[in-house]
């Protein structure tokens, strides 16, 4: 037996998944405050060729995001991951080998490897037949596998879930060919266009399938 829930005032799967997804992405400014210390790591490194340069931009402009975050009273969720991202790369870049080019390529493998992880966790969840959309709807709904009974919920959590996964896949398809060459110039092009604009394709894509449908959203009584 089953009763309707309206989590956050929400009341049919569709309108759960874009107020998670919302969440999880903190909107266009959580977006642009992890976009934009990578693409000024990119500009700084094409106009100059130094990597420390570059790397105390990024930081900066990821530190200046976080204090206005925090004098805000906001969340720093976005900043901080962001900021982690940026920490990450340094650590990459400062400990490799090679010249200055080298090691800036270096600032964009941790985010290849991430890249290469997710896409096969999403991609894995798909084919063994419980998406992990899903469990981001059961985790709300209170029943973490009572999705997994409604084969139209299924259905629709398989084909989110692979919307999620095409923009970690084209990632990895672009950028690890370019990081052996080593050119940190197309490299970093290619995140930053395959970054939050390959993200927004993404959403759009969500949300027009998200808007046709109407699936209650239920627990168990």
């Amino acid at each position: 037996m089953t009763e309707s829930r309206s989590p956050g005032g929400v009341d049919t799967v569709e309108a759960l998944v874009r107020q998670q997804l919302s969440k999880a992405l903190g909107g266009p400014r959580g977006i642009l405050e992890a976009a934009i210390p990578t693409a000024a790591f990119t500009a700084c490194f094409v106009a100059t060729d130094e990597l420390k340069l570059s790397l105390i931009v990024a930081g900066g402009l990821a530190l200046f995001a976080l204090a206005v975050r925090v004098l805000q009273k906001g969340s720093t969720a976005y900043v901080m991951n962001a900021a982690f991202g940026i920490a990450i790369g340094a650590m990459f870049a400062i400990r490799g080998g090679g010249d200055g080019e080298e090691r800036a390529c270096d600032f964009f493998l941790p985010g290849i490897l991430y890249n290469t992880a997710y896409s096969a966790v999403l991609l894995l969840t798909v084919a063994i037949g419980w998406p992990l959309v899903g469990f981001m709807v059961g985790a709300v709904t209170g029943d973490p596998t009572g999705w997994r009974n409604d084969p139209a919920m299924v259905r629709l959590c398989r084909r989110l879930t692979l919307i999620l996964a095409v923009p970690c896949v084209l990632r990895v398809v672009v950028q690890y060919p370019l990081s052996p060459v080593c050119n940190a110039g197309p490299l970093g092009t290619a995140k930053i266009v395959l970054g939050w604009p390959l993200q927004v394709a993404a959403l759009l894509a969500m949300g027009a399938l998200l808007a046709r449908g109407r699936t209650p959203l239920t627990k168990p009584d």
